[in-house]
């Protein structure tokens, strides 16, 4: 029966189900969406127009999604595998994939488990329930609901944080039509701490209008290198270092990450960890497609990921990488060639530089 579905018991078969976390929200309309509509409004979302169309006024409360919705059972999956931070990487002939986006589509991997979990909590009930599942891309102020749900509290860089377990989660979301008693959320445990703000190459964590902290995506590397299309600001080229596919840097600085758990789940090993830039940029586009097509990395699409590698290569102050530029810089889209030819100019100066000669211009 329906009622024995308690929050303990829905929660219970939420971990039983593979996730990490597991807190229940109420489904009241989200009290943080004034604070997303003036990031929206100041035009902090860049390009990313499913943040400011309709699918952005959706997000204001759950039964759009949902109607009858009651309660969300929000749920966090662990993806810190043991390889090291980002800032532990000092090759630089290597190229950085951001930890997310190592394995498997992790859409994939929460929808499945999201799904075990209905079905397990419709046996329990002995019935069946009108449910949703919600994975990221769905419109929902999931940080937001996350946060009610006791998961963790929202940090300066916007991540959720859990006392215990850090940062590396994905967050997913069942709404159920199914009337839950709610987690409390915890308290903000940032303090004065600017380690993330400090450490960000690109200054994209910012004061927001509310006196907190938030994220400007038009300055973030994360943006830059996934949702961007076309040209990359050439200010910013250098800041970007060698992140080729997101960017990792305010979780890898982050107190709370120091003792951070880690999976050993096959879905979330990487496939090749920091793999060398060169060989990233020999690949074809039917090889791009073999590589990443089941993994977070496609969403960049090919001319972005080959305009990434370029703008990292730039940054190595490696020689070697002129040739695979040269090449870079003869492809016929503007937004690969464009930052191939700025980069072959920057290693072109940096050897010049080393070798104690006057840079000439002509």
């Amino acid at each position: 029966m329906l009622q024995n579905l308690t929050a303990a018991a829905v929660k219970k078969i939420a971990l039983a189900c593979g996730f990490d976390l597991a807190g229940i929200a109420g489904a009241s309309p989200a009290e943080d969406y004034g604070r997303y509509h003036a990031w929206v409004q100041a035009g902090a979302a860049g390009e990313m127009r499913y943040l400011t169309d309709r699918r952005g006024e959706l997000r204001q409360d759950p039964a759009n999604l949902l109607p009858g919705v009651k309660s969300i059972l929000c749920v966090g999956k662990l993806y810190n595998s043991p390889y090291p931070y980002s800032t532990a990487l000092s090759d630089a002939e290597r190229g950085w994939i951001s930890r997310y986006a190592w394995g498997e589509d992790y859409h994939d991997t929460l929808r499945e488990g999201l799904s075990r979990v209905a079905k397990e909590l419709e046996r329990a009930a002995g019935e069946s329930f009108e449910h949703r599942i919600c994975v990221d891309t769905a419109p929902i102020l999931e940080r937001s609901y996350a946060r009610l749900a006791g998961l963790g509290w929202i940090g300066k860089n916007t991540c959720l944080i859990n006392q215990q377990k850090g940062s590396w989660f994905f967050l997913g979301e069942l709404l159920l039509n199914l009337e839950l008693q709610p987690d409390s959320p915890p308290p903000d445990r940032c303090g004065k701490c600017r380690r993330c703000i400090d450490a960000c190459p690109t200054t994209a964590i910012v004061p927001s209008s509310n006196g907190d902290w938030t994220i400007d995506s038009r300055l973030c590397i994360s943006y830059f290198t996934i949702e961007k299309r076309g040209a990359i600001p050439a200010e910013h080229h250098s800041s970007m270092g060698k992140n080729v596919f997101g960017c990792d840097i305010c979780q890898d600085v982050c107190p709370w990450n120091g003792r951070a758990p880690r999976t050993e789940a096959a879905a979330f090993q990487p496939r090749e960890f920091a793999p060398p830039l060169d060989r990233l940029a020999a690949m074809t586009e039917d090889e791009f497609r073999s590589v990443f097509r089941t993994t977070p990395v496609w969403r960049a699409k090919y001319a972005g990921f080959l305009r990434n590698i370029a703008i990292a290569m730039g940054n190595s102050r490696e020689p070697k990488f002129l040739l695979a530029l040269g090449k870079l810089a003869r492809d016929s889209r503007p937004e690969v060639s464009e930052p191939a030819r700025l980069a072959i100019r920057k290693l072109q100066d940096g050897a010049v530089a080393d070798a104690g000669l006057p840079t000439m211009r002509a």
